[in-house]
């Protein structure tokens, strides 16, 4: 388990499939998520992707909570995934997610800029990408805080604008 100031990080368990779900239900926590309503199967298939990271790369996402309190704030890290975008097949990617009860807190700055500083310190520094969708101005502002900067934009099907970053060595 990391700490990073008041939250507890761990690494996901088949138990916080529930909890992982519950994150992503509210519409207003979707809205730079794709929008898709996400089922139990998304979840559960976020869940087992990330544990995926972790069983073949030595790192992926984490759950985060207030220390000593069971409910979750957020899920966050640095993971490996096939995404079919310039620069985002199979490198670490850096992603974070939030519960809105908690923005606007500086939570996904503080708990990333330890995430990134453990990865740096276990797995070497080395490029790290992320995506975000052209709107979200506060995952861009944390992009921003944390060394990411932009290098290409990608057009989707439905009209949405992805902004690929990444933070060079």
């Amino acid at each position: 388990m990391l700490r990073a100031g008041p939250y507890e990080l761990w690494r996901p368990t088949a138990a916080d499939h529930a909890d992982l779900h519950a994150l992503t239900l509210d519409p207003a926590m979707r809205r730079f998520l794709g929008g898709h309503q996400p089922d139990e199967g998304d979840s559960f298939a976020r869940l087992y992707r990330n544990a995926g990271s972790w069983a073949l790369h030595g790192y992926g996402t984490l759950m985060v909570r207030e220390a000593g309190r069971p409910a979750l704030v957020g899920h966050c890290g640095v993971f490996r995934s096939w995404r079919g975008l310039p620069g985002l097949n199979d490198v670490a990617e850096a992603g974070w997610i939030i519960g809105q009860d908690w923005w606007g807190r500086g939570v996904a700055t503080q708990v990333m800029a330890t995430v990134l500083d453990w990865f740096d310190r276990t797995h070497g520094r080395q490029r790290i990408a992320c995506m975000i969708e052209q709107g979200n101005v506060a995952s861009e502002r944390v992009a921003a805080r944390l060394g990411f900067v932009p290098y290409h934009e990608h057009s989707g099907d439905n009209g949405t604008v992805l902004v690929l970053y990444e933070r060079q060595p």
